[in-house]
């Protein structure tokens, strides 16, 4: 479908499967998932608890394809307007005005979550009065929290993000703009707030054996080169396809080295890590210098987001194969502890005898 859609729509395409797993559909769709493997059990449970937002990234990427083929994607780039704010209460005035637009969208988005909720606890689950008054506190902190970041990101992130780019990207040194964006990358990680949730579930699943510092440092690693390669491509036009085929060539080889738990995590973090702030602060950054470099917005900035989606398919499993290599090593030493006790016993079994076969 990618080779008849407009060139134009192939990089949105890709960046939308990765937009569309924001932090209201991963902690939700990951919880749903350890919860029917656990219920369903077997040994292959926990590996099969993972690998569902990867799923959920797909949908959005066939049907931006689709719409490519129905719609004209022709037409001209509006710059993001930065409004001059003298004052707090001018920057206050612009987030209040602001809120009743985000305070509208999360209530579409957390509803059908609510009333299926509500359903199944009439029908089926029959929750203690404790429990749903834990859940309707967890409910409401959940709005509050979105409402106020999404306000944040939204007004202050993105169009701080394009005029970061677009001065950058105008320099006689435009060069700078990858390591500025390795840098940005790397820490952006740590402010998305799907990336907690689901390095906490990995450290839970595994009992500590991937710890969630080592799943942030391997995320921070990817994000980190899939900036640099998206400011590459704003300065010199690559195409997306130049990097996409190999990385996920490279990540599919190594799944055969991975557990399926490992795998099942890769494809998932890749959905997580490409959450809010890359969406309303990266993407603008690209978007910015793109603009200020003469380049194609939609052909050489959108892309960014598929590009973070993708290293961490790399990353997280690399670091599967470095723990696979640590698991064996360590088998390896326990039997040769064991051989080395069976020798001895039997060194102090023979002497025994011997002893008392002299007496």
């Amino acid at each position: 479908m990618a080779y008849f859609a407009p060139n134009d729509f192939v990089p949105v395409a890709f960046d939308s499967g990765g937009v569309t797993t924001g932090p209201i559909t991963v902690p939700f769709i990951m919880s749903l998932g350890l919860g029917v493997a656990s219920v369903r059990g077997g040994k292959s449970a926990h590996d099969d608890s993972f690998g569902l937002v990867a799923l959920c990234s797909v949908g959005p990427i066939l049907s931006v394809l689709l719409l490519g083929l129905v719609y004209n994607s022709s037409g001209s780039y509006s710059d993001v307007v930065v409004n001059d704010v003298n004052n707090l209460s001018e920057a206050f005035n612009a987030f209040l005005y602001a809120f009743p637009k985000y305070f509208e969208e999360v209530a579409l988005a957390l509803a059908p979550i609510v009333i299926a909720f509500i359903f199944f606890q009439i029908i089926f689950l029959k929750l203690p009065k404790s429990q749903l008054i834990k859940t309707a506190v967890g409910v409401i902190y959940t709005y509050i929290g979105l409402v106020i970041f999404l306000t944040g990101v939204n007004v202050g992130f993105l169009p701080a993000g394009n005029y970061l780019g677009n001065a950058l990207g105008a320099l006689d040194n435009n060069w700078l703009l990858i390591p500025v964006g390795m840098i940005m990358g790397f820490f952006i990680v740590a402010a998305e707030p799907a990336v907690h949730v689901l390095n906490k579930q990995v450290e839970g699943v595994t009992g500590g054996a991937i710890s969630k510092k080592s799943m942030l440092i391997s995320l921070s690693l990817g994000v980190a080169v899939s900036i640099g390669i998206a400011m590459t491509r704003v300065l010199n036009g690559v195409s997306i396809w130049y990097f996409i085929v190999p990385g996920y060539a490279i990540a599919l080889i190594l799944t055969f080295f991975v557990t399926p738990i490992f795998t099942g995590i890769a494809f998932d973090s890749g959905g997580v890590a490409s959450g809010p702030m890359t969406a309303t602060f990266m993407l603008p950054f690209a978007m910015g210098a793109a603009d200020a470099a003469g380049g194609n917005i939609l052909t050489d900035a959108f892309g960014l987001v598929a590009m973070v989606a993708m290293t961490p398919l790399i990353t997280i499993q690399v670091l599967g194969v470095v723990y696979n290599i640590k698991i064996k090593m360590n088998e390896r030493v326990e039997e040769e502890i064991i051989e080395e006790a069976e020798i001895d016993s039997e060194i102090i079994d023979f002497e025994g005898g011997a002893d008392s076969g002299g007496k």
